[in-house]
């Protein structure tokens, strides 16, 4: 029996170019900013791309591969963790659609294929707010925001 599934969607405009957006998701250099992680692969279809820790341990914590990309509007990867990536079942996709609007950008982020009530569902929808709103900080001001941060105690 197969596992039901479940998607999770967040849209965001941001003050920028769908360059600097797409750039900012696909360099590591850029995401590592924003993001504490480097998003690294050679960004082409069926490329593997890793989830990298930045800082001095580099662990390896998502893994998946490039499914579509047409740079600067459109990227799709697979998204595992790094421990399941042998088991297909693990895998979910996420899809980052990137629309110019006049002076800003719309960023849509689909992720699918998540199992239902999966630790990786839970993970992504507390994380996608935090990582997409730290991009938006980043492009706008030059400054991300603290995504590992806690919420102050009472």
């Amino acid at each position: 029996m197969t596992a039901e599934r479940t998607s999770f969607v967040y849209v965001t405009y941001i003050a920028s170019t769908p360059q600097k957006v797409f750039e900012a998701i696909t360099r590591p250099d850029i995401a590592r900013r924003y993001w504490g992680h480097e998003n690294v692969s050679d960004w082409t279809p069926g490329a593997k791309w890793q989830h990298v820790r930045a800082n001095e341990e580099r662990t390896v914590e998502l893994v998946g591969e490039v499914v579509e990309i047409a740079p600067p509007s459109h990227l799709v990867i697979t998204w595992a963790n790094a421990s399941q990536a042998d088991d297909p079942e693990a895998r979910s996709r996420v899809t980052f659609s990137i629309e110019e609007y006049e002076d800003m950008v719309r960023l849509t982020v689909s992720h699918d294929e998540l199992i239902a009530g999966s630790g990786m569902e839970a993970g992504i929808s507390k994380g996608w707010p935090a990582v997409l709103s730290s991009l938006k900080s980043f492009l706008e001001t030059g400054r991300g925001l603290d995504i590992f941060t806690k919420p102050k105690a009472a």
